[in-house]
């Protein structure tokens, strides 16, 4: 496994057999009574939780000993449904209400939740944990991630892909029970899967540090 330096560098990190065979069993179970059949959806309180301190441990070696939880989202690909992500950035964090703060914005809702771009540092100060649940191979829609772009701030969404192709590529394939971490402003795709099973990913996104002027992270409840 690649060193704390490497992440640092190009904004991506294996963690390998970060779960063992029997976690993984067992959460995805508790995905799938979640999921229900639907490509993702943002988890609420459940016991998938179980792999959460595990999770927070490694968040913490990256962005420091207060990380938390701030979003939890399951996905499943599968060959029925299936889709592709164009090259971009996460810019929006989700809040439990709307308030106006300097650099915040614009805004949006989604799902009945208030969403908000907030300024780029703010991001700069989060990782996100992928936990994979199936295998990821070359032909499973692996995570694509332009290595280093994490370091440029905001980047134009026109000029995501042109950006990212001038950057290193790393394809983030995976065992079940890996751990990919991201920062969570890297330049990041995936393609349509070509495989005939499924590619569930527990989706989770960390941060260490409160928001300003009353803003509060939506978190997972």
């Amino acid at each position: 496994m690649v060193g704390k330096a490497d992440y640092a560098a190009s904004g991506a990190l294996r963690y390998p057999a970060a779960f063992g065979k029997n976690d993984m069993a067992a959460l995805g179970i508790a995905l799938d009574a979640v999921l229900l059949g639907r490509p993702g959806r943002r988890l609420a309180p459940g016991p998938w939780m179980s792999v959460l301190p595990g999770l927070t441990r490694i968040a913490a070696g990256l962005i420091g000993d207060k990380a938390f939880p701030v979003r939890a989202v399951a996905f499943d690909k599968t060959p029925e449904l299936n889709w592709m992500v164009a090259w971009h950035q996460d810019r929006v964090v989700a809040v439990r209400e709307r308030i106006e703060v300097a650099g915040f914005g614009p805004w949006s809702t989604k799902d009945g939740v208030s969403h908000v771009a907030p300024p780029v540092d703010v991001l700069e100060g989060m990782v996100t944990l992928r936990l994979h649940v199936d295998a990821c191979g070359d032909d499973n829609a692996p995570l694509k991630v332009a290595e280093g772009t994490h370091r440029l701030g905001a980047v134009p969404a026109e000029r995501a892909g042109e950006i990212a192709a001038a950057h290193p590529l790393r394809v983030c394939l995976a065992d079940a029970g890996d751990v990919w971490a991201c920062s969570t402003l890297i330049l990041h795709a995936s393609e349509r899967s070509r495989a005939n099973g499924r590619r569930r990913v527990l989706h989770v996104d960390f941060a260490t540090r409160p928001l300003p002027g009353g803003l509060e992270w939506k978190g997972i409840e």
